[in-house]
């Protein structure tokens, strides 16, 4: 019997615009986009614009332009997920028929007692605007191969708890807006930043509730400041500068634990991707979790002023 042919790969960068394109933004980018070429796929960008509260004016424009700076360019059509209100609707509607989801009327401080894990509903009163939740089953533990970290595992009953598919504002929850997402455009891998890792499990659970394909994950490193903050919240949090993307580059290639030989003394943006394709090798992608700053960027890294 032959064997099955293996789905063309695709994946994405899926940045939200709450600033504008910081250092492990273009980690991310850059790591997913070369693991796309090494594998001969498809790169998609996707704007993930559902929590209005959070977004920076005009940050996604810019975080556009960056991306097109550094010559990561989407191979499709880019999608903002806020035109895509139809398609979570149609995914929460049939979860609440099917009895996956249901309406939650509890506060923060109703689930204080329980460090925020929802078990059962313990509301002292019902909300004119109460949240959905996906019902988790006691012992849904979810292990899965990371193609950087390795094996992964979560009890996501105990450790997460029933969790939020549409908040009590009326926004979108991530969690269900990006594995609908991510079902319809057909993403075979998902390769982000490793603060991401803990979403992973709630994520592939609610993908086989609703019948979708899981894609293979891989988790590049954490950018931290020399204090191990994360870049989002660190003031070394500053835009990389788009009108010199040759320094930052080649420090997302070296954080990325890849040859300083393979990208050095190039010219420009188009050489420098073209080297780092034919150059690139996945296993010396840092497996540790995390990259600090200064480490990556030596003194050649520009940002924005």
């Amino acid at each position: 019997m032959p064997l099955p042919i293996p789905a063309p790969y695709r994946g994405r960068f899926a940045p939200s615009p709450t600033g504008d394109l910081h250092f492990g933004s273009l980690l991310a980018a850059f790591g997913s986009w070369l693991l796309a070429r090494h594998a001969d796929g498809t790169w998609l960008v996707r704007v993930e614009d559902v929590d209005p509260p959070r977004e920076v004016a005009g940050a996604s424009q810019r975080q556009l332009q960056a991306l097109m700076a550094f010559g990561l360019h989407s191979d499709e059509a880019i999608v903002h997920q806020s035109l895509r209100s139809d398609l979570y609707e149609a995914a929460l509607q049939r979860l609440l028929r099917e009895g996956h989801a249901f309406e939650c009327h509890c506060s923060r401080s109703d689930l204080a007692a329980s460090a925020g894990v929802h078990r059962h509903c313990v509301a002292k009163s019902r909300r004119p605007d109460p949240a959905v939740r996906l019902r988790v089953p006691d012992g849904t533990t979810i292990t899965f191969d990371d193609g950087v970290r390795g094996t992964q595992a979560q009890d996501v009953s105990r450790e997460v708890g029933d969790f939020v598919l549409r908040r009590a504002e009326g926004y979108w929850a991530y969690q269900l807006a990006v594995v609908v997402d991510d079902g319809a455009q057909g993403i075979t891998d998902v390769v982000r930043g490793a603060d991401l890792l803990d979403s992973t499990p709630r994520q592939i659970y609610l993908q086989r509730v609703l019948g979708l394909p899981t894609p293979r994950y891989a988790h590049l490193p954490l950018v931290v400041d020399a204090a191990g903050r994360k870049l989002s919240k660190s003031d070394a949090a500053l835009p990389v500068d788009p009108r010199a993307p040759l320094p930052a580059l080649q420090a997302a290639w070296l954080a990325l634990g890849q040859a300083p030989s393979v990208v050095a003394g190039v010219a420009d943006v188009p050489t420098l991707l073209a080297q780092a394709r034919s150059g690139f090798d996945p296993s010396r992608i840092p497996g540790t979790g995390r990259v600090e700053l200064a480490a990556a960027h030596n003194n050649a890294f520009i940002f924005a002023p």
